[in-house]
Protein backbone atom coordinates (compact mmCIF):
# COMPACT_ATOMS: atom_id res chain seq x y z
CA UNK A 1 0.00 0.00 0.00
CA UNK A 2 1.36 3.66 -0.81
CA UNK A 3 0.66 6.77 1.11
CA UNK A 4 -0.14 9.90 -0.19
CA UNK A 5 1.90 13.34 1.00
CA UNK A 6 -0.17 16.47 1.58
CA UNK A 7 1.16 18.32 -1.67
CA UNK A 8 -1.40 19.73 -3.61
CA UNK A 9 -0.56 19.04 -7.05
CA UNK A 10 -3.45 20.01 -8.66
CA UNK A 11 -2.23 23.87 -10.70
CA UNK A 12 0.86 21.34 -12.01
CA UNK A 13 0.66 21.62 -16.03
CA UNK A 14 4.01 19.93 -16.90
CA UNK A 15 5.27 17.57 -14.53
CA UNK A 16 4.32 14.20 -15.10
CA UNK A 17 2.63 15.04 -18.56
CA UNK A 18 4.97 14.13 -21.31
CA UNK A 19 4.11 17.51 -22.84
CA UNK A 20 6.79 20.13 -22.76
CA UNK A 21 6.20 24.11 -23.21
CA UNK A 22 8.39 25.27 -25.60
CA UNK A 23 11.01 27.82 -24.66
CA UNK A 24 12.16 28.20 -27.70
CA UNK A 25 10.89 32.22 -27.38
CA UNK A 26 12.90 32.87 -24.31
CA UNK A 27 12.49 33.16 -20.32
CA UNK A 28 9.64 33.73 -19.21
CA UNK A 29 7.70 33.54 -16.08
CA UNK A 30 4.76 31.89 -17.15
CA UNK A 31 7.14 28.81 -17.96
CA UNK A 32 7.25 28.54 -14.29
CA UNK A 33 5.29 26.41 -12.24
CA UNK A 34 4.45 26.26 -8.17
CA UNK A 35 2.71 24.63 -5.56
CA UNK A 36 1.25 25.24 -2.07
CA UNK A 37 4.17 25.42 0.81
CA UNK A 38 2.96 23.09 3.09
CA UNK A 39 4.99 24.89 5.68
CA UNK A 40 4.45 28.59 5.38
CA UNK A 41 4.75 29.34 9.19
CA UNK A 42 8.46 27.36 9.49
CA UNK A 43 11.78 30.09 7.56
CA UNK A 44 13.24 27.16 5.74
CA UNK A 45 15.49 27.31 2.61
CA UNK A 46 15.22 25.12 -0.75
CA UNK A 47 18.25 25.59 -2.75
CA UNK A 48 18.15 24.78 -5.89
CA UNK A 49 21.81 24.66 -8.64
CA UNK A 50 21.63 24.64 -12.27
CA UNK A 51 25.17 23.38 -13.40
CA UNK A 52 24.53 23.67 -17.01
CA UNK A 53 23.35 27.33 -17.53
CA UNK A 54 24.19 28.76 -21.29
CA UNK A 55 23.49 31.97 -22.76
CA UNK A 56 24.62 34.20 -25.44
CA UNK A 57 26.37 37.61 -25.03
CA UNK A 58 24.06 40.26 -26.69
CA UNK A 59 26.89 42.37 -28.24
CA UNK A 60 29.04 38.94 -30.09
CA UNK A 61 26.20 36.48 -29.57
CA UNK A 62 29.74 34.40 -27.92
CA UNK A 63 27.85 31.21 -25.39
CA UNK A 64 28.48 32.48 -22.09
CA UNK A 65 28.02 29.36 -19.29
CA UNK A 66 27.91 28.66 -15.52
CA UNK A 67 25.74 27.65 -12.66
CA UNK A 68 22.94 29.61 -11.60
CA UNK A 69 22.00 28.72 -7.82
CA UNK A 70 18.78 30.17 -6.38
CA UNK A 71 18.06 30.34 -2.75
CA UNK A 72 14.57 31.07 -1.22
CA UNK A 73 12.63 31.20 1.80
CA UNK A 74 8.68 30.25 0.36
CA UNK A 75 5.63 31.86 2.14
CA UNK A 76 2.82 30.13 0.21
CA UNK A 77 4.40 28.75 -2.63
CA UNK A 78 7.19 26.73 -3.76
CA UNK A 79 8.53 26.51 -7.32
CA UNK A 80 8.21 23.10 -9.00
CA UNK A 81 11.64 22.27 -9.76
CA UNK A 82 11.09 20.48 -13.44
CA UNK A 83 9.73 23.85 -14.39
CA UNK A 84 12.37 25.74 -13.15
CA UNK A 85 14.52 23.63 -15.32
CA UNK A 86 12.52 24.38 -18.38
CA UNK A 87 12.70 28.34 -17.42
CA UNK A 88 16.72 27.72 -17.47
CA UNK A 89 16.66 26.15 -20.80
CA UNK A 90 14.71 29.22 -22.27
CA UNK A 91 17.83 31.16 -21.57
CA UNK A 92 19.87 29.30 -23.93
CA UNK A 93 19.62 31.32 -27.43
CA UNK A 94 18.82 34.16 -25.18
CA UNK A 95 21.25 37.44 -25.61
CA UNK A 96 21.34 39.41 -22.06
CA UNK A 97 24.05 40.36 -20.02
CA UNK A 98 25.06 38.18 -16.83
CA UNK A 99 23.93 40.99 -14.69
CA UNK A 100 20.35 41.06 -16.47
CA UNK A 101 19.88 37.38 -16.56
CA UNK A 102 20.52 37.00 -13.02
CA UNK A 103 18.39 39.96 -11.68
CA UNK A 104 16.07 38.99 -14.45
CA UNK A 105 15.83 35.69 -12.69
CA UNK A 106 15.36 37.07 -9.31
CA UNK A 107 12.18 39.50 -10.47
CA UNK A 108 10.59 36.40 -12.29
CA UNK A 109 10.57 34.08 -9.22
CA UNK A 110 9.53 37.11 -6.98
CA UNK A 111 6.24 37.69 -9.53
CA UNK A 112 5.93 33.90 -9.57
CA UNK A 113 6.07 32.60 -5.73
CA UNK A 114 6.53 35.75 -3.43
CA UNK A 115 8.95 34.06 -1.80
CA UNK A 116 9.41 35.94 1.80
CA UNK A 117 13.39 35.82 1.01
CA UNK A 118 15.13 34.86 -2.58
CA UNK A 119 19.15 34.98 -3.49
CA UNK A 120 19.94 34.22 -7.25
CA UNK A 121 23.63 33.76 -7.84
CA UNK A 122 24.97 33.73 -11.54
CA UNK A 123 28.65 32.17 -11.26
CA UNK A 124 29.66 32.88 -15.13
CA UNK A 125 32.38 30.61 -16.29
CA UNK A 126 35.70 32.76 -17.42
CA UNK A 127 35.22 34.15 -20.79
CA UNK A 128 38.30 35.88 -22.10
CA UNK A 129 40.46 35.64 -18.81
CA UNK A 130 37.44 37.47 -16.84
CA UNK A 131 35.23 35.60 -14.47
CA UNK A 132 31.82 36.98 -13.63
CA UNK A 133 30.04 36.24 -10.60
CA UNK A 134 26.38 38.21 -9.97
CA UNK A 135 24.44 38.01 -7.06
CA UNK A 136 20.87 39.26 -6.83
CA UNK A 137 18.96 39.22 -3.22
CA UNK A 138 15.53 40.51 -2.10
CA UNK A 139 13.08 40.12 1.31
CA UNK A 140 9.58 40.94 1.19
CA UNK A 141 8.33 43.33 3.78
CA UNK A 142 6.80 41.47 6.74
CA UNK A 143 5.27 42.22 9.93
CA UNK A 144 8.67 43.11 12.38
CA UNK A 145 8.49 40.10 14.27
CA UNK A 146 8.21 37.56 11.01
CA UNK A 147 11.21 39.59 9.31
CA UNK A 148 13.51 39.05 12.44
CA UNK A 149 12.75 35.50 12.11
CA UNK A 150 13.29 35.62 8.62
CA UNK A 151 16.73 37.01 8.68
CA UNK A 152 17.96 35.59 11.11
CA UNK A 153 17.22 32.36 9.18
CA UNK A 154 18.94 33.66 6.20
CA UNK A 155 21.68 34.52 7.93
CA UNK A 156 22.68 31.32 9.53
CA UNK A 157 21.48 29.54 6.20
CA UNK A 158 24.61 32.38 4.35
CA UNK A 159 26.64 31.34 7.45
CA UNK A 160 26.84 27.49 7.03
CA UNK A 161 29.31 26.29 5.21
CA UNK A 162 28.24 24.03 2.47
CA UNK A 163 30.56 22.20 0.07
CA UNK A 164 27.94 21.51 -2.08
CA UNK A 165 26.76 24.87 -2.45
CA UNK A 166 28.22 27.41 -4.99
Amino acid sequence: MTSRSQDDTRSLRILGTGRLPSPENGPDVRLLEFFPNCYPARPYVISIVFPEFTSLCPVTGQPDTGIISLEYIPEDLCVESKSFKLYMFAFRNHRSFMETITNTILDDLRVAIDPCWCRVKGLFASRGGTRIHVFAEGFKSLPPERDGQLRDAVRAWKAEPDPHRP
